[in-house]
């Protein structure tokens, strides 16, 4: 239970505030050229960070064994589609730029 609980605090420390920071456009200049485009990486860092309390909260919980196995699904998901996301977003802006 602590591991879960120590998990959920560090990604919330973590990945939540630098996904939000991507996602609102907040940089520092000397990172823009190296983290370009950011809002799809922002996205991508918060559809990972959704793992932390998807897979989690249930546990905390002691919810049944199928919402668990639900909530994490959904978590890969989430993650799959976060970095798919971020890997094609600097294709995309190439291809716009051109």
């Amino acid at each position: 239970m602590t591991w879960h609980w120590t998990g959920l605090v560090f990604f919330s420390l973590t990945l939540l505030p630098a996904g939000l920071a991507l996602v609102s456009g907040r940089m520092p200049h000397r990172l823009r050229h190296r983290l370009a485009p950011m809002r799809p990486r922002g996205w991508a860092l918060l559809g990972l960070y959704a793992v932390a309390p998807l897979t989690t909260i249930p546990h905390l919980a002691e919810a049944p064994p199928v919402t668990i196995v639900v909530a994490m699904a959904a978590a890969v998901v989430l993650a799959a589609a976060g970095c798919t996301y971020a890997a094609l977003a600097p294709r995309r802006a190439r291809n716009v730029a051109h």
